[in-house]
């Protein structure tokens, strides 16, 4: 694991951040370290372009789906 110095912070940020940290029970690092990991993540947006992007290039699919498939099962089965 790394580790990172973050200077400069405003007063009133840490005092914040010391704050949420007590109410969470945890420690501030703890909090900063969720915080920062929370901003960075993908957001669903741009994970749905991508898997959208994927898809284009796959181009057109024929025959049935796969949930076409699983109600075909199901349907089979509750005819037994």
């Amino acid at each position: 694991m790394g580790q990172m110095l973050i200077r400069n912070l405003d007063d009133a940020v840490i005092q914040r951040l010391k704050e949420r940290a007590a109410r969470h029970k945890t420690s501030a690092e703890e909090e900063a370290r969720q915080a920062l990991e929370a901003s960075v993540e993908v957001d669903r947006e741009a994970i749905l372009a991508r898997l959208n992007a994927v898809a284009a290039l796959s181009g057109p699919q024929s025959g049935p789906t796969s949930a076409d498939m699983l109600r075909a099962d199901r349907d089979r089965d509750n005819d037994r």
